[in-house]
């Protein structure tokens, strides 16, 4: 196996917070984890050379711990950035439990070169989505591919699928009107990625309100600390989820982000991660259509095995 690259243009991240400690709130039962990666090891699944970051090693038991140190029984894992369209690590785990996890994957973006096999074998190993990461790219100029977008959509509507854009939405004042037809359901990573330095009335990230009143797009609500230049309790980041629950709170759905890669000032706990949702969403009934009814029906989970 290759071994794994140190070049200058992929730092090595910081390793998420080791510290064993459980919320103090209790997440309801069948919670789901909408936003996590698996990382490593490195010499089984190697990154990509083209990668513009290195995450240490986190692994899918150093996942499984995490989510049993927080309560949380179930789990979305999305494709990181660091292996482009290699899928291997995430399907490993998608294999381990097929009840307890779901996917999201990365392809190609040319729809041409994946056949209709190929996603009936990822929508049997439990993908339900695919990520297309508009940010973390070395060219940041060719913008948001439409086009690309659009016959990629066509392409996994018969599955059910969604796609997953990490993308910046103040930097698309036209979001609702580009989107407004689109062919699949549509989902943004981190309250849309837009910092908090722009404000919930910026067009972008109204447009994302809109999309979500049209229940077109769904919101993670995850990695409040990208988008914010404060550290825990992210003030700045609060009215961001008040506006998006305001808009449609049945197209929310939370996730922990770990391994939380990249990050760049202080690390945050998962646990205290959890204790911040419980002091944004207060209502119980609220919380678990966040947690349990919304995520079961966007990402097509069995039902809870009794």
């Amino acid at each position: 196996m290759p071994e794994l690259s140190t070049h200058s243009f992929a730092p090595l991240c910081q390793a998420p917070d080791p510290e064993i400690r459980s919320p103090k709130i209790v997440f309801p039962a069948g919670a789901v984890d909408c936003h996590a990666h698996v990382c490593g090891p490195a010499k089984f699944f190697p990154y990509a050379d083209e990668r513009i970051y290195t995450p240490p090693d986190a692994t899918l038991a150093q996942y499984n711990s995490t989510l049993a140190m927080l309560g949380i029984d179930r789990a979305v894992l999305v494709q990181p950035s660091v292996y482009g369209t290699d899928n291997r690590a995430l399907l490993a785990a998608l294999k381990s439990n097929p009840e307890k996890f779901r996917g999201v994957a990365v392809i190609d973006g040319d729809p041409s070169k994946i056949n209709n096999l190929e996603l009936e074998q990822l929508h049997e190993a439990g993908v339900r989505g695919l990520r297309c990461n508009i940010v973390d790219v070395a060219d940041k100029s060719a913008g948001l591919p439409i086009e690309e977008l659009t016959a990629l959509a066509q392409r996994i509507a018969p599955f059910g699928w969604h796609l997953e854009l990490l993308m910046h939405v103040n930097e698309y004042p036209e979001l609702d009107k580009t989107f407004a037809n689109f062919p699949v359901d549509l989902v943004f990573g981190h309250f849309g990625y837009s910092h908090a330095r722009y404000g919930v009335t910026d067009k972008g990230f109204q447009g994302l309100l809109n999309l979500m009143k049209d229940q077109k797009a769904w919101v993670k609500m995850t990695g409040p600390y990208r988008i914010c230049d404060g550290d825990l309790p992210y003030a700045e980041m609060r009215p961001f989820n008040d506006a998006v629950i305001e808009a449609n709170p049945k197209q929310l759905i939370w996730g922990s982000d770990w391994p939380h890669v990249m990050v760049k000032k202080q690390m945050p706990h998962d646990a205290d991660l959890c204790e911040l949702l419980g002091s944004w969403v207060l209502d119980e009934s609220l919380r678990k259509s966040i947690l349990v009814d919304n995520p079961c029906m966007l990402y097509d989970f069995p039902a809870l095995s009794k």
